[in-house]
């Protein structure tokens, strides 16, 4: 190998040849490549919400006069809020850009170099790329065949360098719930427990009420999938105050944005229209369920998300989404061994199931 020159040769050598991670396809970029136009693609496989945000988001935005002024650095006004829609105290509370965010200053909070962070795969990958980034080593514990957790095997995995567990419930891309005993059984474990409860509304199952009880426990949630504000970057953590003390002196000043701001005001001013909407995507997530069942060659995944996992059982999972995708109709296809033979369908409005399905026995 040919000795790095120049600035490169101060590079950290772990980070020189990094992956990076994979983000869902922006439509823009597809102009020219598909043979539908740019406006007509069916986006659905970002788990993105296909009913947009509240309408009072569009209206506060377009009249808000300070955008010229920095947010509030010690995020008491969101504290609060958020405090009122979560049921605990604001002092349990982080505001962060994305809960991705949040992911990355937990690690830096805990995670020496060389340290461990166990991992339960197949999960969401920005576990893997934040722990890399912060010269952590990442322990794969493997879910059973159904996807399920296996505690004694999370629970064998834990070593000396263990600092942080990541659980994502219901899982993603799975759509999986882990049941409340065996995630009690990790928590006992004691160490810093991480449930990424980015889906929570679909599902409507949450460990928030045992934030008091477990000093060990962190939960994450998101404005992204439920409110519909992904393009706003606004996601939220409980943690135990002390934690949440330190959270907020690490991170960067000014982490959310003031139009994040009105908008997480507005979402929860608005907490009727945006129910209406979940229930809309539970119910569609049932039919898509269904419909995607009689579709010879696919088996799908019962899920608590707002997305379907589906086995492409003959043929090419990859040359599948390739297809779709040539139809206007984006999925998701991950490039890791333990789903090389799946893809993932956000769950949309009805339109988009018809034109997705109809697309699907065409090919």
């Amino acid at each position: 190998m040919a000795e790095k020159e120049g600035i490169e040769k101060l590079i950290r050598p772990d980070l020189s040849g990094f992956g990076g991670y994979s983000a869902a396809t922006s439509p823009e970029t597809l102009e020219g490549k598909v043979e539908v136009p740019i406006e007509s693609i069916i986006k659905l496989d970002a788990n993105e919400n296909p009913y947009g945000c509240s309408p009072r988001v569009n209206r506060a935005l377009a009249s808000y006069p300070n955008f010229n002024i920095y947010p509030d650095d010690g995020q008491a006004k969101i504290r609060k809020l958020l405090a009122g829609y979560c049921g605990v105290d604001a002092n349990h509370i982080v505001a962060s850009g994305g809960s991705n965010q949040l992911i990355d200053l937990i690690l830096r909070l805990f995670l020496n170099p060389g340290e461990e962070v166990i991992n339960l795969v197949p999960t969401f990958g920005i576990f893997r790329f934040s722990t890399l980034i912060c010269g952590g080593k990442v322990v794969e514990v493997p879910r059973d065949d159904s996807f399920a957790v296996d505690v004694t095997a999370v629970k064998a995995a834990i070593s000396k360098k263990t600092k942080v567990i990541f659980l994502v419930n219901p899982n993603n891309p799975t759509g999986t719930l882990t049941p409340r005993p065996e995630l009690l059984e990790i928590l006992d474990t004691g160490l810093p427990v991480v449930v990424d409860e980015a889906y929570v509304e679909f599902c409507r199952e949450t460990v928030t009420p045992l934030i008091a009880k477990y000093e060990n426990l962190m939960v994450l949630r998101t404005f992204s999938k439920w409110a519909g504000l992904a393009g706003l970057r606004v996601g939220y953590g409980l943690f135990p105050p002390r934690i949440a003390d330190l959270l907020l002196k690490i991170k960067m000043p000014y982490n959310v944005n003031v139009a994040a701001l009105v908008a997480v005001e507005e979402s929860l001013k608005d907490m009727d229209y945006l129910k209406v909407n979940v229930d809309k995507i539970i119910a569609e997530r049932g039919r898509l369920f269904e419909e995607l069942k009689n579709i010879k060659g696919l088996k799908t995944i019962p899920s608590q998300a707002n997305f379907i996992l589906c086995r492409v059982e003959k043929g090419d999972a990859r040359e599948l989404k390739q297809k779709l995708q040539q139809k206007g109709i984006l999925v998701r296809y991950f490039e890791e061994p333990r789903l090389k033979d799946y893809i993932r369908i956000s769950v949309g409005k009805p339109e988009h199931t018809d034109a997705l399905i109809k697309t699907l026995e065409h090919i």
